[in-house]
């Protein structure tokens, strides 16, 4: 061999001797090895690092499926009851969509069995399995809302739910609703009365629910606790109603009709199905004597709410006697507590405002209530709803008097005297309550502030008071009204004229002043208006009674309660004969000085008392019709399902009295 083939021949052996390097990463290393950033030498079962430091050699599954071993899943065998249960929402994602539904053929088409979102669904018999109990524990709410979705598929699934909602309880709208007739005839057909669902839900799920609740739940709920420490129906009953369709369409009819009222882009259709449906409900269970007579009353107050919303309040009054009988048939007076409690003092002080307006007397005798009447100095907190109370019976008992004035004078001079002298004394007793009552309310029923005109940024003709608590705010507006009620209807005139006629300005101003500056009159809304009509009619300066209008726009425009007839009587009763070029002679200094003067030259022994309380100076107009002041108050003759013309006739069945009602109280 020469050199030059020796040569030749030297790289194959060199490479004959060095043996074939491995792979610089390793495919079937453990995960051990992984998990330290070493190089694993794949020793089965164990690898050399692993064996070293005695560690646990785990190993995982090979990316390419070769040769890898793994443990079998922990498998636990079906039984023969066990079922597979499927859901199938196909149809109703499809419907989300654009043309998405018409992709199923009709007779595919299965919407009517298909089972409520939420329901398993067995499709090898196609009938749905037992649905989840109704009084589930309510889950947190993060878990239980649905997801957002855009505006235009959110609307059509809302309107999806509102139906198969409307179809699971078993009703639908009525044909009076949406028919052209009115609801003013919510008993006309009795016979398609549904029975409440007994199912309770745990939310509410419809846009249109919501919104109406919310409302219910912000504006109206507010004023119908003014005098209710524990809220019950803008914080609890909204709760209870979820599985009561009957109560839960009582709120929505209140939240649709107060909606109807501040915004013009919602019709009152809504607002009367809910009214009609709640009526429908309750006229059925009034047929049933194991029916829960809680909810009944309960439902028929709030219906009462509805028709006080309504601009034609008295052509509407269906549920205002029905709820005095149902409260008295639970036995609710004024040493009730919980939702008893609310309902009587919402009952009767609703009745008490329109017994104000139309100068009656207050149905259930005020004597019959049972208020404690103690006048003891409070020095303890939070007692304000109990002095309230107590103001409010003594304006019940101050209307009673001032609607029982005689009209005619007695034939002798001397049994005119004795019954004179009988309405001083009962006058003089009434003054002496006020009296008491404002010295001995707790310190937190006083005004916080008082600033006089001159001192508020605000330029009002009124002095600022600013009293904290809602239902101090109610307290003190009953409190003025009563004083100036008393100035009014004093017995004995001659002597204390100027007296009465500062007492009566000085009140006033006090009403108007609080008015003027509330914060927020949704929630006292219902006192302040019948208030601020009684102050505002003493009024005689220009600049008074311009913002006494203006306050009662803005009570309008908060609530939307129509009190546009308010405005008519008072600028008739100011002497205001043309709006475009009002009289800039003021009105005498006292309304009903022309009233005293009156008698005064014909018959000196007559006082204030022979004349009924809304009458004006002969030179004046009443403003609209109103009933007679000799009228009694209808409540009268309906209020007790004792009397032959009750209402509810053709619907009430007395209840059983052994059946165990259920007395949600909410302490």
């Amino acid at each position: 061999m020469t050199g030059k083939d020796a040569d030749a021949t030297k790289p194959a052996a060199d490479s004959a001797a060095v043996p074939a390097s491995k792979p610089k990463r390793v495919r079937t290393g453990c995960l051990t090895c992984r998990e330290r950033h070493l190089k694993c030498d794949e020793g089965l079962p164990n690898c050399q690092n692993c064996r070293k430091s005695s560690r646990i050699c785990k190993r995982g599954v090979r990316l390419n499926f070769i040769d890898t071993t793994v443990q079998a899943p922990p498998v636990i065998p079906p039984t023969m009851e066990w079922n597979v249960n499927f859901q199938d929402e196909s149809r109703d994602i499809a419907s989300e969509y654009k043309g998405g539904l018409s992709r199923y053929g009709a007779s595919d088409n299965r919407i009517s069995d298909q089972p409520e979102p939420g329901l398993p669904y067995n499709l090898s018999t196609a009938v749905p399995t037992a649905p989840i109990p109704p009084h589930q524990p309510l889950p947190p709410i993060t878990g239980i809302l649905p997801d957002a979705y855009p505006d235009e598929q959110q609307s059509m699934m809302f309107d999806t739910q509102r139906d198969h909602q409307q179809h699971h309880h078993g009703h639908s709208h009525t044909n009076s609703t949406y028919s052209g007739s009115t609801a003013q005839e919510p008993y006309s057909n009795p016979d398609q009365a549904v029975s409440p669902s007994s199912e309770s839900r745990d939310y509410l799920n419809t846009q249109e629910e919501v919104l109406f609740m919310q409302v219910f739940v912000e504006e109206v709920g507010l004023w119908m606790d003014s005098m209710d420490p524990h809220k019950h129906f803008s914080r609890l009953l909204p709760f209870h109603a979820l599985g009561e369709p009957m109560l839960l369409n009582a709120f929505l009819a209140c939240g649709a009709r107060h909606l109807s009222l501040v915004n013009s882009k919602y019709t009152e259709d809504k607002a009367l199905h809910y009214y009609d449906t709640a009526t429908r409900y309750l006229l059925s269970s009034l047929q049933n004597p194991n029916r829960d007579t809680v909810i009944c009353a309960t439902t028929a107050v709030i219906l009462n709410v509805y028709e006080i919303m309504c601009e034609r309040a008295l052509q509407r009054m269906n549920h205002i006697a029905g709820a005095r009988a149902l409260i008295k048939e639970c036995g609710w007076n004024a040493r009730s507590t919980g939702i008893g409690a609310a309902c009587f003092w919402l009952n009767v002080g609703m009745e008490l405002l329109s017994c104000l307006h139309f100068n009656w007397q207050v149905a259930w005798d005020p004597d019959d209530w049972g208020v404690n009447m103690d006048f003891s100095r409070e020095t303890q907190s939070g007692q304000e709803e109990i002095w309230t109370h107590r103001i409010v019976y003594i304006v019940a008992k101050i209307a009673n008097f001032r609607a029982s004035i005689p009209r005619y004078q007695e034939a002798s001079p001397r049994d005119e005297n004795i019954r004179l002298q009988n309405r001083y004394a009962e006058w003089k007793r009434l003054k002496n309550w006020t009296d008491a009552w404002n010295e001995n309310i707790p310190r937190t029923m006083h005004p916080m502030g008082y600033l006089y005109p001159y001192q508020t940024i605000s330029q009002s003709a009124f002095p600022e008071v600013w009293l904290i608590k809602r239902t101090t705010i109610v307290a003190r507006l009953f409190y003025h009204t009563a004083m100036c009620l008393l100035a009014q209807i004093n017995p004995v005139m001659s002597s204390e004229v100027e007296e009465m006629r500062e007492l009566q300005q000085r009140h006033s101003q006090q009403i108007c002043g609080i008015t003027a500056h509330v914060k927020d009159s949704r929630g006292v809304a219902s006192v302040a208006l019948r208030s601020l009509a009684i102050a505002a009619e003493c009024l005689t300066n220009r600049r008074e009674q311009e913002e006494v209008l203006r306050i009662f726009d803005k009570i309008r425009q908060e609530t939307g309660w129509r009190v546009g007839f308010v405005n008519k009587e008072l600028k008739e009763k100011w002497g205001w004969q043309d709006e475009a070029q009002p009289q800039q002679t003021q009105i005498p200094n006292m309304q009903n000085t022309s009233l005293f003067q009156h008698q005064s030259t014909i018959q000196p022994q007559a006082t204030l008392q022979s004349l009924p309380v809304t009458s004006l100076p002969p030179t004046q107009s009443t403003a609209r019709a109103r009933p007679p002041p000799g009228i009694l108050n209808p409540l009268l003759a309906t209020a007790d399902f004792s009397m032959p013309q009750h209402p509810y006739q053709a619907h009430y069945v007395a209840p059983n009295p052994i059946v165990n009602h259920n007395q949600f109280t909410y302490q």
